[in-house]
């Protein structure tokens, strides 16, 4: 049979993957093992030495597959995410369809394409190059967006030598155009890489350098320039299609009015000067809908630009029919359409410009945090502080910061005090003090002293470079509930063609005279009413402001996913050293005898305890230097085993230890019971003090709680969720914390690779389980749990580990996050609902379904403006998260 296929004659696609910890012979016979037995796959190599593993097929290969069993048989695979910028794409389905042609890429793992902010983002394998997603994507027939360099070049004098400089360029791989200006002595050029085309211009006899642009204002500028264009457009529009909607719709709504131009110009002249001034308006600002929906749909792949193209131009053409040759027409359908043509043009026009509008609104959060880096710094040189770009700010600089001014980079404080205005990080208005010693972050505001700071981070390894990078990384995520989205989507169009069509046929064939104007009206009503721009919309517009929301208030989302996740929590587990604590022993109780003063004794026993490295001891000696005690020499310091210390200071015999020291010392502890009791009962072992063989004072260090712990557990609580405690402190500690908190559950005594193994327990326990850590110590639970919370101070948050980064060190902030999660996710399924509902509602009604029964007909104009406003209420809905407050939970006393 010639039709069969022959396996051993077929093309076989090949796949090739880059395996991590392989390191002898039977781990390459391990893994071929594994690979040979997933299904498809024909044959199987893999290398010891380039550490890669080829695999074979006749079949389509199925990327997941060879993943899970790499990593079943023990080893990595190498994956990398990469970024493509697109363009074109103008509604759901369009984001479906780009989609689905990367996901035939052989080596993808992942795709996450968002319309609001124009890009996708791909996990691949480390092996996919970004020119195999690019040939997707414009076979796909949507544009990849090459990347804009801007260099400066030296040596350029005349304009023979910009003509040089240009050949060169353009003939770089890659390149797609090359501008060379001379005045300025720069060249733009669009696609290739910065190294190759820096060589090609120094080959060609000219110096070049790349020019760091600002990324943002960039991206800003591109924005602000598509929505200057729109309003040129929309104007031109609107200029020319209001004439055409008086001659026409004046004629049928005025009967005096239908008189004057009957006698004033004719009907026929009406009917040429309306051909004129809309053929003009789909020449002029309506070509954008045929330029981009007649190529998609001769692909066999139509967007809403298809929509509005083949709605207008069927009323267009079937208007020119009737004003150039009625004769081929039946008598009783000679009617023109040109107004239906122009002003839908003129409505879909003005939607996209209020959305151009509302979508800057939507990233204002990123925008106002790259407005936060000074585009200047006072670096010391010689001596002196000169005034110098930031971009000429590095590592171990010295700066000056002046009261009043942002922080340029971050630093250390090397000298000075002042308080700094964190609340761009941390979410907290209240204002930092700073000494030297301490961190710094570029963006915060200095408030009233001034300081000199010493650069440690510059650049891309700012906190604030990270903190736009995360939030655009959420920004760009894909949230599960958009599943659901997508595959409506996907063929939401070309059904609602195929509908458009059966509808022109129903009408043409039983409707009412005049049948054909019937016909046309209502198959161009359901096309423009149909465009599915509200759905695409509706999901990346609410992830985009929630998030960036959220980076007002100190909450990062480092994934997306996390918005979505977050809402479905029953359980929030937390660590308590130094997310539920302070983290550091403190003094926590210190009280003397009548006979004795509180600061002296103070001053006494820190003297003592300076002398040693106990964590205790460092809390105490901490108490006496915030108070300014001045220490006081130490003789004959001895420690006594299993009960204290003794010491001889300014002449006093002092002993501190447990209350077995000061019942070998004779003393009566008594006088401290009710104390010791009330201690006892919190967990915290008191220590005593005696002076020249007088019992003096009795002490408590703890890790104490911290402020604003309280309210936050009681925030979690109201949001109808459990808490628990997981800790590696004692059992009895951690009770006495977890009922001073109200906790409900206590996980004690717990080593730090144990923890993922009870956050696993809770998950089957309760379910969704978020876990709250310092994202340092508690990256294995993090990771494990379905949301990871890292709290700290921002600068020293391990992001990697979390999901959600808190960048205060306020556990009211987990509320926060979940409230802003749930509040953002009821955003999302309004928007949807608004998108389905009105697509599901109106389509009967643009189709007809009414007019049996009341007469209703749905003029294609009413539609078009309907199809605007839909965009327009989703991404206004999508703007009120802006407005969110977290509610501010307080302990009533």
């Amino acid at each position: 049979m010639s039709g069969a296929l022959n396996p051993s004659t077929a093309v076989k696609s090949q796949l090739s993957v880059d395996v991590e910890g392989m390191t002898c012979a039977s781990c390459v016979a391990r893994v071929e093992k594994a690979l040979k037995r997933v299904e498809g796959i024909d044959e199987a190599s893999v290398n010891l030495a380039t550490e890669k593993a080829i695999v074979s097929s006749v079949l389509p290969i199925d990327t997941q597959l060879i993943i899970q069993a790499i990593e079943k048989s023990g080893y990595d695979v190498a994956q990398k995410n990469i970024e493509l910028p697109i363009e074109g794409m103008t509604c759901a389905s369009c984001v479906a369809r780009v989609e689905k042609a990367l996901n035939k890429v052989a080596g993808v793992v992942q795709v996450s394409v968002n319309l609001a902010t124009e890009k996708a983002t791909v996990r691949v394998l480390s092996t996919v190059e970004p020119a195999q997603l690019r040939a997707a994507v414009e076979k796909a027939g949507y544009a990849v967006t090459a990347p804009k360099i801007e260099l400066n070049i030296e040596g350029m004098t005349c304009a023979s030598c910009v003509a040089r400089v240009e050949k060169a360029l353009n003939k770089v791989d890659g390149v797609q155009s090359a501008s060379v200006n001379l005045a300025t002595e720069k060249a733009f050029i669009q696609g290739g890489k910065a190294a190759d085309l820096v060589a090609a211009v120094k080959k060609a006899g000219f110096d070049a350098t790349l020019v760091q642009a600002d990324q943002q204002s960039s991206y800003a500028d591109k924005k602000q320039k598509e929505q200057e264009i729109l309003k040129r457009d929309l104007i031109i529009a609107l200029v020319l299609a209001i004439p055409v909607f008086v001659l026409e719709m004046g004629s049928h709504m005025i009967p005096a009015f239908h008189h004057f131009i009957h006698s004033a110009i004719g009907m026929q002249n009406s009917w040429y000067i309306q051909f004129a001034l809309t053929t003009l308006i789909l020449l002029l600002p309506g070509r954008r809908f045929y330029q981009h929906g007649v190529p998609a749909l001769l692909r066999a792949a139509p967007d809403m630009n298809s929509l509005v193209a083949v709605g207008t131009f069927s009323a267009y053409v079937f208007s020119c029919v009737a004003t150039f040759m009625p004769q081929v027409l039946p008598s009783n359908t000679v009617h023109v359409y040109f107004e239906a043509a122009a002003v839908i043009i003129a409505l879909i026009l003005l939607g996209r410009y209020l959305e151009a509008r509302a979508k800057g609104r939507t990233s204002q959060a990123i925008q106002y945090l790259v407005r936060m880096q000074p585009k200047t710094a006072r670096i010391e040189q010689n001596g002196q502080y000169v005034e110098l770009g930031i971009d000429q700010v590095q590592s171990g600089m010295m700066l000056e910061i002046r009261p009043g001014e942002r922080v340029p980079v971050d630093g250390e404080v090397i000298s000075g005090s002042s308080y700094i205005d964190e609340s761009m990080i941390s979410g907290e208005p209240i204002p930092v003090e700073k000494n030297a010693g301490q961190t710094v972050v570029g963006g915060t505001v200095n408030q009233n002293g001034s300081l000199t700071v010493r650069a440690t981070a510059v650049g891309q390894d700012s906190v604030l470079s990270q903190i736009i990078q995360l939030v655009e990384q959420a920004q760009g995520a894909k949230l599960p509930i958009q599943t659901l989205v997508d595959k409506v989507t996907l063929w939401f169009v070309p059904v609602v063609m195929l509908l458009a069509l059966i509808i022109f046929i129903l009408w043409y064939f039983f409707g009412p005279e005049p049948s054909l104007t019937y016909a046309l009206v209502n198959a161009v009503a359901v096309l423009i009413i149909a465009c599915p721009c509200a759905m695409g919309l509706a999901t990346p517009t609410s992830i985009m402001v929630g998030t960036g929301r959220g980076a007002e208030l100190g909450v990062l989302f480092r994934k997306g996913e996390a918005l979505q996740l977050l809402k479905e929590t029953q359980v929030v587990a937390v660590d308590k050293t130094g997310t539920l604590t302070e983290g550091k022993p403190k003094l926590t109780d210190f009280q003397v005898t009548e006979q004795f003063d509180e600061h002296e004794v103070l001053r006494l026993v820190a003297s003592v305890e300076a002398k040693s490295e106990h964590p205790i001891a460092h809390a105490i000696v901490q108490a006496a230097q915030d108070l300014q005690l001045e220490f006081l020499e130490v003789t004959a310091f001895d420690s006594i085993t299993g009960a204290g210390i003794q010491a001889q200071v300014n002449g006093y015999q002092l002993h501190i230890g447990a209350d077995r020291l000061m019942q070998d010392l004779g003393l009566d502890t008594s006088a401290f019971a009710d104390t010791a009791a009330a201690l006892g009962e919190q967990c915290k072992t008191p220590l005593y003090v005696s002076i020249d063989q007088q019992l003096a004072a009795i002490i408590a260090v703890a890790d104490p709680i911290k402020d604003t712990t309280f309210s936050a557990i009681q925030a979690l609580h109201d949001q109808g969720l459990k808490v628990a405690m997981i800790t590696g402190d004692n059992r009895h500690t951690a009770q006495a914390i977890a009922k001073q908190l109200h906790i409900d559950e206590v996980i004690a005594e717990v080593l730090p690779d144990e923890k993922v193994q009870h956050v696993k327990k809770l998950q089957q326990q309760y379910g969704h389980t978020a876990f709250v850590g310092d994202g340092i110590n508690d990256a294995p639970a993090l990771a494990q749990a379905d949301v990871g919370l890292a709290i700290g101070t921002g600068t020293d948050v391990a992001i990697e580990a979390a999901d959600v980064v808190l960048m205060s060190g306020n556990l009211q902030a987990v509320p926060t996050a979940i409230g802003l999660s749930t509040a953002t996710i009821n955003n999302i399924r309004q928007n949807l609902f608004w998108a389905f509902v009105y697509n599901a509602a109106l389509i009967p009604v643009a189709a007809g379904v009414l007019y049996p029964f009341f007469g209703i007909l749905l003029s294609p104009i009413f539609a078009a403006a309907a199809m605007a406003l839909s965009s327009v209420f989703v991404i206004s809905n999508a703007l009120r998260l802006k407005r969110w407050q977290p509610i501010i939970f307080k302990l009533e006393v």
